[in-house]
């Protein structure tokens, strides 16, 4: 692995961060047209997620591993190779590829993004109990409210970027950039449908633009 990459690599591990959540699909857009000559398809990548949280990148690579592999490209993640102490530094990266013989990085990063946080009342309900008394037209009624705590709703759009760096041209022959916009409630878990879109819409601008192989 040559010097060009590991700085291609150390400017993408700076300022990693996350952001992700549910919603409609994302819109994509080219950044880099795929090369003539950049030895595509590719048949062997390492899939790496550059996010903060080991947790997310470990879901976003093997989602993307998986969908690589339904589609006969050979792909290890990342993660596969690293716990949550591994530091995300240029030569464990490098020592990855040397490691795995891939011909490509397949990496995604988090470029920006924006946010709205509001709490929601959730489901307020009101049951009305009414009984006769011992007077005539006379009648006992009891009304009872309930409304559930509060919850978060986020308002987000995030902004990624992916790359196909090839290791024989040594950086990166293609590009797309995403945006995802989708409403979130924020006290339950990892919203995985989020990791489903993206990893999806990946593989799929990999087939059309044949940056790997179409089954």
């Amino acid at each position: 692995m040559t010097s060009t990459i590991l700085r291609r690599l150390a400017v993408l591990c700076v300022g990693i961060c996350l952001a992700t959540a549910a919603g409609a699909a994302p819109k994509v857009k080219r950044t880099q047209k795929l090369e003539k000559d950049a030895g595509a398809p590719f048949g062997h990548v390492l899939v790496v997620a550059l996010f903060s949280e080991y947790g997310a990148r470990r879901t976003l690579e093997k989602r993307i591993v998986s969908l690589l592999e339904e589609r006969g490209t050979k792909a290890v993640a990342s993660t596969s190779m690293m716990d949550t102490k591994t530091p995300m530094t240029p030569t464990i990266y490098i020592d990855m590829v040397d490691r795995t013989g891939v011909d490509a990085l397949l990496v995604t990063e988090f470029i920006g993004g924006d946010s709205d946080v509001k709490a929601v009342d959730a489901n307020p309900e009101t049951t009305v109990n009414v009984r006769p008394t011992y007077y005539f037209n006379v009648w006992n009624v009891e009304v009872t409210e309930y409304v559930e705590p509060q919850f978060v709703t986020a308002q987000v759009e995030v902004h990624l970027a992916t790359q196909m760096l090839s290791v024989a041209k040594e950086g990166p022959v293609w590009a797309i950039e995403s945006k995802l916009k989708f409403k979130q409630d924020i006290s339950q878990p990892r919203p995985y449908a989020a990791y489903d879109q993206e990893s999806e819409s990946i593989v799929k601008y990999l087939v059309r633009d044949r940056v790997i192989a179409k089954k």
